[in-house]
């Protein structure tokens, strides 16, 4: 019996145990299925970010060289110094058409008399006699000159700057004689003119070196970025603008004199009228006043009639306003 009961028992933990083991496999199936699953999305899905990256990478790359290239095509041009005179014309045409009107400047004329150098703009100034005064404007960029600076900066350098800042001097004061000797010729023209330097960065630097009173003081030249440059434009606009004030002022001032010329004679001839006025009341009340005056005085020796009596005889009916007319009377 007892054999019997072991036997079972052993059968049941045999059954029990390989109803574990079976389940537990189960179990370890579908965890690692379910975690290659996992891992093969987020592989897969790390993969795309990676490619998409790449992808964004190149693109990048592509615009860096596209950039790169058109920075060498910049360098290219800038390179020749006829086409920096040229972009820095532009630039100056530019902020003068944004400001000024087309009749308050010239555009490549001749400023000194017998000279057949032209310059690039010049602001007409109201002079004597309603004429015109010229004021020169010449754009100017001494960019070798400048990018030599800059990249002594960036070396750190003293002497590559010294020698830099040396250069640029000497080029920004070549330029001013060459203004003045070319474009101004008083009193055709200002006794000074104007250096545009088309950047920022440029005109900072020969301000920063203290060369503005130097070249004002040697040669009559005022430098201007283009920020100082459409300040000075709009001072001048200013200038046209209190000037067209005055000259419309003197025309108001005349208007009101010939108004008020006109007015004295109007007020003379009213005063006429209401003279004869006041003579013609008068005479009206002196032959009113004499006619009345002799007409009642004829009449004080006649015999008033009763009111009806007089009404009837003279057709007045009623208290009415008008008489009747029997003679009209159909």
């Amino acid at each position: 019996m007892l054999k019997h009961i072991n036997d079972t028992m052993e059968n049941r933990l045999l059954s029990i145990q390989r109803d574990n083991e079976k389940k537990l496999e189960q179990m370890r199936e579908t965890v690692d299925e379910k975690l290659q699953k996992t891992l093969e999305d987020r592989i897969s899905q790390s993969f795309k970010m990676v490619s998409e990256r790449l992808e964004q990478v190149y693109k990048g790359l592509g615009e860096m060289q596209t950039l790169a290239s058109g920075v060498g095509d910049l360098k290219k041009v800038l390179s020749n110094v006829k086409t920096r005179g040229i972009l820095g014309e532009i630039q100056l045409g530019a902020i003068l058409e944004q400001i000024l009107s087309p009749e308050q400047y010239e555009e490549n004329i001749s400023t000194k008399k017998g000279s057949s150098e032209r310059v690039e703009y010049a602001i007409k100034l109201p002079g004597d006699d309603d004429g015109v005064v010229y004021l020169p404007i010449d754009a100017k960029f001494p960019a070798d000159a400048y990018s030599k600076l800059v990249d002594a900066y960036e070396t750190g350098d003293v002497s590559e700057i010294d020698a830099a800042v040396t250069h640029l001097e000497r080029m920004i004061k070549i330029f001013a004689k060459d203004i003045k000797e070319k474009y101004i010729s008083p009193p055709y023209t200002t006794d000074f003119g104007i250096m545009f330097l088309p950047f920022e960065g440029l005109y900072a630097e020969v301000v920063r070196r203290g060369m503005v009173e130097t070249l004002q003081k040697e040669y009559k030249i005022n430098i201007a970025g283009p920020s100082t440059m459409a300040a000075l434009l709009n001072s001048l606009q200013m200038g046209f603008r209190t000037l067209a004030i005055q000259k419309h002022s003197s025309q108001v001032w005349d208007v009101l004199g010939a108004v008020k010329t006109e007015f004295d004679k109007f007020g003379d001839v009213l005063e006429a009228t209401r003279k004869r006025i006041n003579q013609a009341n008068e005479e009206l009340d002196k032959l009113v006043g004499a006619r009345t005056r002799k007409i009642q005085s004829k009449l004080r020796t006649v015999t008033a009639l009763p009111e009806e009596n007089s009404q009837a005889i003279l057709g007045y009916e009623d208290g009415a306003d008008d008489f009747t007319d029997e003679g009209n009377e159909e």
